[in-house]
């Protein structure tokens, strides 16, 4: 015979995000010329209580006096709390549908706010426990029913004595009171509920902290709305991302993990064998070596433009999908460009360092305009056709040339060979990929191919330039000016000594790879590459993936979503259609696509279905990855 479970859930802080007195006192207190000091004092004196430090009945007693509430205040109360209703409560009302008999609210809180708010949910109003106000004939609130054993310390313990539940019982609150339940013998677990609030003394009593309720449906292996809990997606963000990445991964509900240098290959390998979503900037190397200790992971994002540090195709191999931010950084890497030329054709950076020294040298000797200077491009990708766009309009000829063909914008003119293009230009900005084939793409040889006096900069990958021979070229005089943001290698964090030996050369600018570096630039990446991973994650989109086939998929309704990663391989489609129709499952609608490597089939069926289909999908050969969303 099964066994009865029950389910005695906290209101405040749990059922909703907030503490209900709290935001009956800004409503009360919306007029009182102390309604700061005085929330401050309620919110403590909650807080106090919660934490069990003094007594609740005085915490309660307190705080009514200070709220100097009315009748009339309840109604707002009421209407603001419904848009207040703890998120995964709202995303899993199936729970509470489906349980309405066994779920019991059990809160010091008050019935009047209570029972119109978890009544929308299917809770009964005969299983809320909790307080009454007290109101005078002018209808404001003067007290509590004091005969309540919920207005009292140990109140919760007693009101379960008196309900005799017989079965399992499960706790779910965030307060040293719902742990009380537990430690009196009353229910079998206690699961303090950290969405909203976290309280130490709570959290050291739990049996189990439990992030969300997706969290404690996941554990009791009972229907939820999403089919795996956010809490138990694990990041790691490597290298100062954005802290607008920080925040949205935490506000996903996944757990975030920070690490604000790079880290070695032996290092990332160890850190990231529990790790689902990993991301990084430019200097951290992601290896097969790195990548064979991956076991849970889902996605990468680099947070930056380049992915050359990432082994894409052993990625993909893995069922890995990656994600960059191709545009979030264009235009400061341009403004960068821009302004170096300036600075390097007006020789700036060695009259800059005479001044420092106290010396005086006003001369105009290799001094220049930019106006009717021919800038060539090599690599007319984003930046690069933004560079042309913007050097165009301050009144430069500009000239491109790239392996691909690209549609030039304005005035610019394509060069047929990128020595044509070197043969040409008085200034030279690269804006190639970090392939490995542009490795030394500018040598010895391609320096002798340019004008005599030309400025020259790298704004790209450390690795397409060669580094002795450019330090040979400016010393000679070849190259007149010379703008350097990356290297081939750089230090892993700010604490590392940096080594080159373009050190103290004249009319050189030396930048720490911070072309993309402006608060602009990595706000915008820190929006953007999260976003891509979540909606990867959440309904298997792999919109701007630089690895996987593009999908951009249809939002998920009323159907469970099968996603399955496989090797590409003739009939595995039609072998995934005949296991579902084995099954007789239903389609509702069915994606698929394919690059060299891998097969990508986005199956979405009806909601009901035979879990064994699951195996079977799993046990299909050539499968890389698969998982179920809903």
């Amino acid at each position: 015979m099964e066994v009865k479970r029950h389910f005695v859930i906290d209101f405040d802080s749990t059922f909703t995000k907030v503490e209900a007195l709290d935001v009956l006192g800004e409503i009360s207190l919306q007029n009182d010329v102390e309604k700061k000091r005085k929330l401050k004092e309620i919110e403590d004196l909650t807080d106090l209580g919660m934490k069990g430090e003094i007594s609740f009945r005085e915490s309660l007693e307190k705080r009514l006096a200070l709220l100097e509430a009315r009748k009339h205040h309840l109604e707002p109360l009421i209407e603001s709390l419904k848009e207040k209703v703890s998120i995964s409560f709202v995303r899993n009302r199936e729970f509470f549908r489906e349980h309405s008999e066994n779920i019991y609210i059990v809160s010091n809180g008050f019935r009047e706010f209570i029972v119109p708010i978890v009544e929308e949910y299917g809770v009964r109003g005969e299983n809320v426990f909790a307080n009454s106000f007290e109101f005078n004939e002018e209808g404001k609130i003067t007290g509590f029913d004091a005969s309540n054993v919920l207005s009292s310390n140990n109140g919760k313990v007693e009101k379960l004595k008196e309900l005799k539940l017989q079965g399992d019982v499960y706790v779910i609150g965030d307060g040293y009171t719902d742990y009380e339940i537990k430690a009196s013998g009353l229910a079998n677990k206690f699961y303090a509920f950290t969405e909203n609030v976290e309280r130490e003394k709570v959290l050291a009593k739990a049996d189990h902290i439990t992030p969300s309720l997706d969290e404690f449906l996941f554990l009791h292996k009972m229907n939820k709305a999403i089919s795996y809990p956010k809490n138990r997606i694990n990041v790691l963000l490597l290298e100062n991302v954005h802290p607008d990445a920080v925040k949205k991964m935490k506000e996903e509900g996944y757990q975030v993990n920070i690490h604000t240098g790079a880290m070695d290959e032996d290092e990332l390998a160890e850190q990231i064998k529990d790790v689902s979503v990993l991301g990084i900037r430019s200097k951290t190397q992601l290896t097969k070596k790195v990548l064979d200790n991956a076991n849970r992971l889902i996605a990468v994002g680099a947070f930056c433009i380049g992915t050359n540090q990432i082994d894409l195709q052993e990625c993909l191999e893995k069922g890995v999908a990656v994600f960059n931010a191709p545009y979030s950084n264009t235009r400061s890497v341009v403004e960068m460009a821009i302004g170096e030329i300036i600075l390097l054709m007006r020789n700036i950076p060695d009259k800059m360092a005479l001044m420092h020294q106290g010396k005086w040298d006003k001369s105009a000797s290799n001094s220049f305009e930019t106006r009717g200077k021919k800038l060539g491009i090599v690599g007319y990708g984003n930046i690069g056709a933004q560079l042309s766009v913007v050097a165009e309009s301050i009144g430069f000829d500009v000239y491109y040339y790239d392996v691909e063909e690209k549609l030039p914008l304005g005035n610019v003119t394509k060069c047929n060979s990128l020595k044509e293009l070197l043969n040409k230009v008085d200034i030279i900005s690269l804006h190639v990929d970090g392939r490995r084939e542009n490795k030394d793409l500018i040598n010895e040889e391609k320096f002798s191919q340019m004008k005599d006096g030309v400025i020259f900069l790298n704004l790209s990958r450390g690795h397409v330039v060669d580094i002795p021979a450019l330090k040979r070229n400016i010393e000679s005089g070849k190259v007149i000016g010379a703008g350097i943001d990356v290297f081939p290698q750089e230090p892993k964090t700010n604490n590392e000594e940096f080594t080159s030996e373009l050190i103290g050369l004249p009319n050189v600018i030396l930048t720490p790879h911070i072309g993309g570096s402006t608060q602009e630039a990595q706000e915008n990446i820190g929006n953007f590459v999260p976003g891509k991973i979540m909606e990867y994650i959440n309904t298997g989109s792999t919109t701007n993936s630089v690895n996987f086939p593009n999908l951009q998929l249809p939002v998920l309704k009323d159907a469970h979503r099968l996603i399955h990663i496989h090797r590409n391989t003739p009939g595995v489609l039609a072998e995934i259609n005949r296991i579902l129709a084995n099954h007789d499952i239903n389609i509702v609608g069915q994606y698929l696509k394919t690059n060299e490597t891998i097969g990508y089939v986005i199956t979405d069926i009806d909601k009901e279905y035979d879990k064994a289909v699951i195996s079977d999908l799993k046990k299909l050969k050539g499968t890389i990855r698969f998982r179920v969303l809903y």
